[in-house]
């Protein structure tokens, strides 16, 4: 996991990969239920999808979620910017704790498994200190849990 700010004062970027010995359409397939989101999300977030199901993931869908982050309760809106299946897509915040957020997710096939890319381009309410004292802290703690449940749900064929 790497973070670096982006250039002239725009935000700041996320660069994570994982790579999971299971084929690119099962990851995919994964990924393209939007209550797998609560999977992948830990606890300490209180994290609901809370438009309702079946949700079709395509490009311009937008999803609701709510959440509590350091004890306030707060809702996110995404949309669904770009659907590439099975190779890609992206997520932007519509609405939500963040000033901006552009989540772009890759999978490429690899060494007979998939490697999973996330390049989170981000900006925070409150700027620099907002960001290095609360906001990278708990990416980092969300995406470490989210990493740790990849590996636990992918790594043993069920």
């Amino acid at each position: 996991m790497q973070f670096s700010r982006l250039p002239r004062n725009r935000g700041y970027r996320l660069e994570s990969a994982q790579w999971l010995p299971q084929p690119r359409d099962r990851v995919f397939a994964f990924f393209s239920d939007a209550f797998q989101l609560e999977t992948l999300t830990p606890a300490f977030l209180n994290f609901k999808v809370l438009s309702p199901p079946p949700i079709q993931i395509q490009k311009g869908i937008t999803i609701d979620y709510r959440l509590r982050l350091h004890g306030l309760p707060l809702r996110w809106q995404s949309q669904i910017e770009v659907w590439e299946p099975p190779f890609r897509f992206v997520d932007v915040q519509t609405r939500g704790p963040y000033r901006h957020w552009h989540h772009e997710h890759r999978f490429e096939d690899v060494d007979g498994g998939t490697l999973c890319g996330d390049v989170v381009d981000y900006s925070v309410w409150g700027g620099r200190t907002i960001e290095a004292i609360f906001v990278r802290r708990d990416i980092r703690k969300i995406f470490a849990y989210r990493q740790a449940k990849l590996r636990e749900l992918f790594v043993v064929d069920r």
